[in-house]
């Protein structure tokens, strides 16, 4: 009997955040995606945090690099056109946290990593808080 295997077959776990993840992401529209994008990357972080604290350096790169493909992600998907002042204080704000967890990447203070989960915490609820407006 063949076996088909999967990268998250050894973590039921990992696999159900996946197709979760996936699953959201295939009904949200631009607004709900932007705000998966911030719950993931604080998560990121905060993950990232907790593997320093624990000496985990396989994770904490993990981590940090899934938090940069998200910046990279949520800066690619600004419209600098109709989003004037605003995408452009955007832009430079990820690009900085990027900078600041490349930077931190190569210590082992996890609290850089928890400023920039913060940082995003708080722009998240700002963003949340535009589409109950």
């Amino acid at each position: 009997m063949t076996r088909y295997a999967t990268r998250l077959s050894g973590d039921p776990a990992a696999t159900y955040r996946t197709i979760d993840v996936a699953s959201r992401a295939a009904a949200a529209d631009p607004h709900q995606l932007v705000e998966m994008l911030y719950e993931e990357v604080v998560r990121a972080l905060g993950t990232a945090a907790w593997a320093i604290e624990r000496r985990d350096l396989t994770l904490k790169a993990d981590r940090v690099t899934r938090a940069t493909a998200i910046f990279f992600a949520l800066e690619a998907g600004l419209d600098y056109d109709r989003g004037g002042d605003v995408a452009r204080t955007l832009g430079t704000l990820y690009r900085a946290l990027r900078q600041q967890i490349v930077d931190a990447s190569l210590g082992n203070d996890p609290a850089p990593f928890r400023d920039a989960a913060a940082t995003l915490s708080e722009i998240a609820a700002a963003w949340s808080s535009v589409r109950a407006s």
